[in-house]
C-alpha cells in the first residue's frame, strides 16, 4: 500500500470523484493527473486507484444499490459530497471483503461528517447499514 493509510487514499479517493461528478471523467489517466497536481514526485497509492477505478467500473451497479436503499431520496437530489461517499463504502462493501463492513462504514461517516453538512454522518451511517443488511454483511 505505501506509505498512506487507507483512510487517507479514502479522503482522496472522495476528492477524486467529486471533482470526477462534475467534470464527468473517471479515466485511469484522470486520476494520474488528479494525483501529480499534489504530489508529482510520488507513486499513486494502489489503494487510491483500487477505490476510485473499483467505484468507476462499477457506477451503474452501485448507483442502483444505493437508490434502492435510499428512502425517498433520487441520486441526483443528494449532495456530491454525500454520492460520492456512499459510492465509496458501497464499493468497499460489495467488492473489498478484506474491508470489514464496521470500517467502512465508519469511515464513510467519518468522511460524510468531515466534508458533508450537518446532516450527512446519520444519512450516510444509516443508509450504508441498509446496504449491509441487504447484502447479508455482518457488521464485523
Amino acid at each position: 500500500m505505501g506509505p498512506y493509510s487507507r483512510t487517507r487514499c479514502r479522503e482522496w479517493a472522495l476528492q477524486f470523484l467529486y471533482q470526477a461528478d462534475f467534470a464527468g471523467r473517471r479515466l485511469r489517466e484522470d486520476l494520474e493527473r488528479f494525483w501529480n497536481h499534489f504530489r508529482p514526485q510520488e507513486e499513486l497509492p494502489a489503494y487510491l486507484g483500487e477505490l476510485t477505478v473499483g467505484v468507476a467500473s462499477h457506477l451503474e451497479e452501485l448507483d442502483a444499490l444505493i437508490v434502492r436503499y435510499s428512502e425517498h431520496w433520487r441520486l441526483e437530489r443528494m449532495t456530491a459530497v454525500d454520492r460520492n461517499i456512499l459510492r465509496l463504502a458501497a464499493y468497499e462493501l460489495l467488492f473489498q471483503p478484506d474491508v470489514p463492513p464496521k470500517v467502512a462504514i465508519n469511515e464513510a461517516v467519518e468522511l460524510a461528517k468531515r466534508y458533508g453538512s450537518e446532516n450527512s454522518g446519520a444519512f450516510v451511517n444509516g443508509l450504508l447499514d441498509r446496504i449491509r443488511q441487504a447484502l447479508g454483511r455482518d457488521a464485523g
